[in-house]
C-alpha cells in the first residue's frame, strides 16, 4: 500500500531495516545460528520484499550508545576486542555481565553497533515520516542493562530506539510479546511517566528473568506506568489475544502514545523449545493488527525464539500483516526448505499444553492492571 511522503513521492507504507553485515554477524551466534538467514530468506521468497522499502543500517556512533549505556560498560567491550584471546578472561568480566549465558564472542562490538544502529534506523524512519511502519527483525534485544549484559543481550536496542524516537514523539508505548520479561527496558524507563512499558510474559519461579509480577508497576514520576502482565504456562491464542485486547484498549485510554514500539519475541509459540505458551503465529498477527489500527507509528522489533522454522513462519506472517497480503499456504522450494517439514505449510499447529491461566486467575491479573491504569488517568488529568 503507497502512501505519499511529505516530498510528494509515492513511498512503501512499510520500511524493512537490513544489513547483510548483521546478518551474517547473528548468523555466527550459537544460540540463534542462521535464525536471521532463515526469516529473511522466507519474506523475499514470498515476494513481500519488493512491497517494502529497503532501508540500510547505520551503525550506530559511541555517542548513540551513550545515550543509554554506561561509558564503562562500553570501554570493557572495546578493550576486550582489543585483547588477545588469552586475555578475554578478564577479571572485571562479571561486573559487566560477560561470561555464562553472556559469553565475549568475536567481533562482538560490530554487533553492537550494528544491533544499536538497526533499530535507531528504524526510529529515524519513523521520525522522517517516510514510513509509518517500521520493521527490524534484526532487534529486540530486551535484557541489556545500562552497565551489564544479560540474557544473551549486549546491548539494548529497544531503549535505544525508544530514547530517539522521543526526539520528535512525546509519549512512547512500548509492548513487549515475548517469553521473558522485558526487564531492561522497563528499569530503563521506570522514572518517568513519558514512556510506559507494558509487557505479557511467564511468571513463574525460577524462570529467567524473575521479575515481571503485577505488583511491579513503576516508581516515582513513572509509578503506574509500567505495566506487567503475567502469566503462566499453556496460555493459548483466544485467552492471549483477548486479555492482550483488554489490557491494551485500557492502556491506551490513559495513555496517550504518539509512537508505539513492539517486540515480538516468538518464544511463546507452541513449538518453541521452552515449552511454555500454546500460542501460533496468529497471536502475533491479531496484536498486530491491534496496533496497525491505531495509527501511529509503529516500529516491530524481533527478540527470542528457538525453533527457527516457526519464528520464521510467525515473522513472515506478521510482515504479510503490516502488508495487507494474504502468506501463502505453502512453503516454497528455497535453500531452507527441507527444515519446514513435515507438512511444509506456513501454518503453525496448535499447541496442546495444559493451559494453567483459569478465567479467575486471568480475571484477577486484568482487575490489578485496570486499577493500576485508573491512577494513570487520575495523575494525566492533573496535567
Amino acid at each position: 500500500m503507497p502512501q505519499m511522503a511529505e516530498n510528494g513521492h509515492s513511498e512503501p507504507l512499510v520500511a524493512y531495516v537490513f544489513s547483510d553485515e548483521l546478518l551474517q554477524l547473528l548468523n555466527k551466534f550459537e544460540k540463534i545460528q542462521n535464525r536471521a538467514t532463515m526469516v529473511h530468506t522466507l519474506i523475499k521468497e514470498f515476494g513481500f520484499l519488493d512491497s517494502m522499502r529497503i532501508v540500510p543500517v547505520r551503525p550506530a556512533t559511541s555517542k548513540d550508545l551513550l545515550q543509554f549505556h554506561s561509558a564503562d560498560y562500553l570501554d570493557h567491550i572495546e578493550l576486550l576486542s582489543h585483547s588477545a584471546d588469552e586475555d578475554k578472561d578478564h577479571h572485571e568480566n562479571d561486573i559487566y555481565g560477560i561470561g555464562f549465558d553472556c559469553p565475549y564472542m568475536d567481533s562482538l562490538l560490530d554487533f553492537i553497533q550494528l544491533v544499536a544502529g538497526s533499530s535507531i534506523t528504524a526510529a529515524e524512519i519513523l521520525m522522517e515520516r517516510r514510513s509509518s511502519v517500521a520493521i527490524n527483525w534484526f532487534g529486540g534485544w530486551h535484557h541489556a542493562f545500562r552497565s551489564s549484559a544479560s540474557g544473551f543481550c549486549y546491548v539494548n536496542d529497544i531503549v535505544l530506539s525508544i530514547l530517539r524516537l522521543r526526539e520528535v514523539f512525546d509519549r512512547v508505548l512500548y509492548v513487549d510479546l515475548d517469553l521473558h520479561h522485558g526487564d531492561a527496558v522497563e528499569e530503563a524507563f521506570n522514572y518517568t511517566n513519558k514512556v510506559m512499558t507494558v509487557s505479557f510474559h511467564k511468571y513463574s519461579p525460577g524462570f529467567f528473568p524473575g521479575t515481571g509480577d503485577v505488583s511491579e508497576n513503576g516508581t516515582r514520576k513513572g509509578k503506574y506506568y509500567s505495566v506487567n502482565v503475567p502469566l503462566q504456562d499453556g496460555i493459548a491464542d483466544d485467552n492471549f489475544v483477548g486479555l492482550f485486547w483488554r489490557v491494551m484498549d485500557t492502556v491506551l485510554d490513559v495513555f496517550p502514545a504518539d509512537a508505539i514500539v513492539c517486540q515480538m519475541g516468538a518464544d511463546g509459540l507452541c513449538t518453541d523449545p521452552h515449552n511454555s505458551f500454546n500460542l501460533t503465529e496468529k497471536a502475533y498477527c491479531h496484536c498486530v493488527s491491534y496496533l496497525l489500527e491505531k495509527d501511529r507509528p509503529l516500529l516491530l522489533l524481533g527478540g527470542g525464539g528457538y525453533n527457527f522454522p516457526d519464528v520464521a513462519r510467525c515473522w513472515a506472517a506478521v510482515t504479510a500483516k503490516c502488508l495487507g497480503m494474504m502468506m501463502p499456504e505453502d512453503i516454497t522450494e528455497h535453500k531452507y526448505f527441507d527444515q519446514y517439514g513435515p507438512d511444509f505449510t506456513t501454518k503453525i499447529r496448535n499447541g496442546n499444553r495444559l493451559d494453567q491461566n483459569s478465567k479467575e486467575y486471568l480475571e484477577d491479573i486484568f482487575r490489578a492492571i485496570f486499577s493500576n491504569l485508573q491512577q494513570v488517568k487520575l495523575l494525566e488529568s492533573k496535567i
